[in-house]
This record gives structure tokens, C-alpha cells and sequence, in this order.
């Protein structure tokens, strides 16, 4: 139960997210936020606090070189599910690795990583997950072309997933990297 929100705009990548951890019908406001920066890369995660936890204190994210996307689909993938493995947060369901989902960003280009490892970009600049995904994607589509900054579109996407999504919840943070 989450909102992340990822926009790509003139080189850079903005992400936010909210505040919220939800369990059933509980939920808690964090401190401990789920977007950050580390080395040249930034992250925005839903799926666990663990693994977030993981995403920022373990993994050693290996620099970029060569074809981006290619190097996002295995080098880059290959480090995660060694730091998830280690970290004892990578399962296996039916002998397929799972682990979660986040929103990175690195050299001006967003991508999304789901918890079949596959790395996605999307053709409109923009992706978000969590439970607020499609809302948040929505108020993204519908903020296109009408001059808001991008932090100001990626906050509006998040204001949207609260309004109408029972798991997400300010106070929202939005990087630029």
C-alpha cells in the first residue's frame, strides 16, 4: 500500500512517494522515507520497508556504462538479487526468484523494476507503483502539456492516490536526481 511516482523532464528524474505503512487495515505514518538517493542513482519503493531497507543500505549499485538498458537488465539486476538474497528478502515461488518493486532513476532515464526482476521504461515519461499507481498515473496523464514543473505534477500525482486510495498518505517527499 503505497505511492510512488517517477517523471522523466529535461535530463533529470523526479520521484516521489507518501508516507504510509499500511498492514490490513492499520496504518502507520513513517519517518523512514521511501525515496532516496544513493551513488548517481535515486529510488522510490513500494512492496516492503525491508526491502527498501535493503535498496539503501546494502546494495552496492555498480556504475553504469555502455547500452543503459542493457546494463539495467543484468548488471544492474544481477547486484539486486545478490543484495536481496543476502539480505534474506528474495523468495522463490515456484523455483522463479520474486523480490519487489521500486522506481529507479539514473543518467536522466526512470525505470521501474517488478518482482520478477524485469526492468520496464514507459513510452510517456512517467511511471508510478504502489497501491495508488493508477490514480497517480492518471493525475500524471491528465497534468501533461499544461506547464506544472515536474516536482509539482509528481506531488499533485501523489495528493490525487491520497484522496481516492486508502493506503497512501502524506507527508509526500519528491527528489530530484
Amino acid at each position: 500500500m503505497t505511492a510512488i511516482v517517477g517523471l522523466e523532464s529535461k535530463g533529470k528524474v523526479f520521484i516521489g512517494g507518501d508516507s504510509a505503512g499500511v498492514a490490513g487495515l492499520s496504518l502507520t505514518v513513517r519517518a523512514d522515507t521511501k525515496v532516496f538517493r544513493k551513488d548517481s542513482y535515486i529510488f522510490g519503493f513500494t512492496t516492503s520497508f525491508r526491502m527498501g531497507q535493503l535498496l539503501r543500505y546494502s546494495l552496492a549499485p555498480p556504475s553504469p556504462i555502455g547500452n543503459l538498458d542493457a546494463f539495467m537488465a543484468t548488471t544492474f539486476v544481477d547486484a539486486l538479487r545478490d543484495c536481496l538474497k543476502a539480505g534474506g528478502w528474495a523468495t522463490k515461488e515456484s523455483e522463479r526468484e520474486v523480490g519487489g518493486t521500486f522506481l529507479v532513476g539514473v543518467q536522466g532515464r526512470l525505470f521501474t523494476v517488478y518482482d520478477d526482476y524485469q526492468v520496464a521504461t514507459a513510452a510517456d515519461g512517467f511511471a508510478a507503483a504502489g497501491s495508488g499507481d493508477e490514480i497517480a498515473l492518471g493525475a500524471l496523464y491528465a497534468t501533461a502539456g499544461i506547464g506544472l514543473k515536474p516536482r509539482k505534477r509528481v506531488l499533485r500525482a501523489l495528493t490525487a492516490a491520497e484522496r481516492f486510495s486508502g493506503g497512501v498518505r502524506g507527508p509526500f517527499i519528491c527528489l530530484k536526481g
